[in-house]
């Protein structure tokens, strides 16, 4: 009987986790435009779609490393990093630049991914250590400046920068990545295991999933998707820069915990965390429609996220945070 009201307790828990930012996304749709009308115009909603898709697909990414219970603070770094080399490389060969920025996304989420699982260092010292590596590769390879896409470049990014049917195309792409990574998470063993190792390791490991394997593709998956996002992020500015992506560490971060994904792990998804950089790009863009100053969006990213930790985490697996 108590184990039947457990798991009642747990689903219900579950449920109102995930309907509070839909509901709060709403509200705050709701909220802006009676403060500010015109906010929900077709232009402003395609600039909202535009502006999200590069924080969804860095949020997109880290989501997997937290639903392992872990947490990757070199994302921002690895989507700068991407941004230099793509501006490097896409005068010499053209579009081959992009997978070749996306592969060292990958090289140095697995290498974040091998620190914590092999030299069994906590993920938030690895991934930190790792970022600061690769900030440095990043400052030494633009020789800390910014590099500017000449138009010999522009051409291969102009498709980017398009839109398809009046909706950017940088929406479309990150809309595609979200639907792959959505159906990894539910359709596939990596997708079950990530999820059953966030919800208890011992368990996960007593169950004959290689923990260690799939903590390492969690780390892959999410400097992929920031290496993606860094390449797009440059096509946009026209500029690859060592710093470029500094800013969007908190907001994506944020993105997944607002999103109703738990930060101990075991409970979230993709899905969740695309109403999540919704929720954070209307209040940024909401903000300065309202007429708030822009420099306190940190400290309201800040409040958000802390509000949205105390809701989501569970406090019985705080002393097994990683």
């Amino acid at each position: 009987m108590n184990s039947t009201s457990n798991i009642r307790s747990l689903l219900t828990a579950g449920w109102l986790q995930g309907a509070i930012p839909p509901i709060l996304l709403v509200a705050l749709i709701l909220i802006i435009e009676l403060a500010a009308p015109g906010f929900l115009s077709g232009e402003t909603l395609m600039l909202l779609l535009a502006n999200t898709a590069v924080l969804f697909i860095l949020a997109a990414g880290v989501t997997f490393v937290i639903l392992i219970g872990g947490i990757d603070l070199s994302i921002q770094a690895v989507a700068s990093l991407a941004s230099v080399i793509l501006a490097q490389l896409l005068p010499g060969i053209g579009m081959a630049a992009f997978p070749v920025a996306i592969l060292g996304g990958l090289l140095f989420g697995i290498l974040s991914g091998y620190v914590h699982v092999r030299l069994k260092v906590p993920s938030f010292v690895a991934t930190l250590a790792t970022g600061g590596v690769v900030a440095g590769i990043a400052l030494w390879l633009a020789d800390g400046r910014a590099i500017t896409i000449e138009e010999a470049g522009r051409e291969n990014t102009a498709w980017i920068n398009g839109t398809v049917a009046g909706v950017p195309a940088v929406a479309l792409i990150a809309a595609v990545i979200g639907l792959v990574a959505f159906f990894a998470l539910r359709y596939t063993p990596f997708g079950r295991h990530s999820l059953a190792v966030g919800a208890g390791e011992p368990a996960a490991l007593a169950a004959g999933i290689n923990v260690p394997r799939t903590k390492i593709i969690a780390f892959a998956v999410s400097g992929t998707l920031a290496a993606i996002a860094g390449t797009i992020l440059a096509a946009r500015l026209s500029s690859g820069s060592p710093n470029l992506a500094n800013q969007l560490l908190l907001p994506a971060i944020a993105a997944v915990i607002v999103g109703g994904t738990a930060i101990t792990g075991g409970l979230g998804g993709v899905a969740r965390t695309a109403v999540g950089a919704l929720i954070i790009s209307i209040v940024r863009i909401g903000m300065t429609f309202i007429g708030i100053n822009i420099f306190a969006e940190n400290v309201v990213f800040g409040a958000v996220l802390i509000t949205a930790v105390a809701i989501t985490i569970d406090r019985s697996k705080i002393a097994i945070i990683k």
